[in-house]
């Protein structure tokens, strides 16, 4: 099995930005978390309406705190998180989160021929994804880069999985499950989805 915490080459990421880009996604590569948490920042309208997805890339970039607690944005995790628990809001909920201005997080696997592998335990981020979001950001780590699909499913089952399953266990008390998963083949709003490709590792 490939070691799916490497790092790909220059070359790899310089021909799936390539592909991604004739696809219809928008690729910035950018040296680092700071560099990716800064065209973050550029890309953001001061007060728009932005919902981070729960991602350990933007938790470890600062991204996660940047959107939620600076005052900058209309923070739509704040409002989802203020309805947490209450279940009279989970239609309300549902709907905010389905179809933010912005929407921001991370994916699992990029292919160097231009594809994008998400995958979901409860599916909260991928109406957004998939067309509700007017915008939508993600960050990635190059370690994500892999030849093609076979190998981004791979990646999925024995590398990330594994580590967020264990996540799972300690921030929620129980194991995660792959339940959903979305191939994006093409973006047919060409620029709606923004990938800041970093050249290091971040998140799983």
């Amino acid at each position: 099995m490939t070691d799916y915490a490497n790092i790909a080459s220059e070359e790899a990421i310089a021909a799936a930005k390539q592909a991604l880009e004739a696809n219809g996604f928008a690729v910035t590569i950018v040296e680092n978390a700071q560099a990716a948490k800064e065209a973050v920042v550029n890309a953001l309208p001061k007060g728009a309406e932005v919902l981070t997805m729960t991602s350990q890339t933007l938790e470890k970039t600062g991204i996660a705190a940047l959107v939620n607690e600076s005052g900058d944005y209309d923070s739509v995790r704040g409002k989802l998180n203020a309805m947490y628990g209450d279940e009279s809001k989970k239609g309300e909920q549902r709907k905010l989160g389905a179809a933010p201005d912005f929407a921001i997080g991370s994916v699992h696997a990029v292919t160097q021929d231009g594809h994008v592998l998400v995958a979901s335990n409860t599916g909260s981020q991928l109406p957004a994804y998939t067309y509700g979001a007017g915008h939508v950001i993600w960050v990635v780590g190059a370690q994500k880069v892999v030849a093609d699909l076979t190998e981004a499913q791979e990646r999925l089952e024995k590398h990330v999985f594994p580590l967020e399953n264990e996540r799972s266990k300690v921030a929620y008390g129980g194991p995660s499950s792959i339940n959903k998963v979305v191939t994006f083949y093409k973006e047919g709003t060409p620029g709606r989805i923004e990938i800041f490709l970093a050249k290091e590792a971040l998140g799983f």
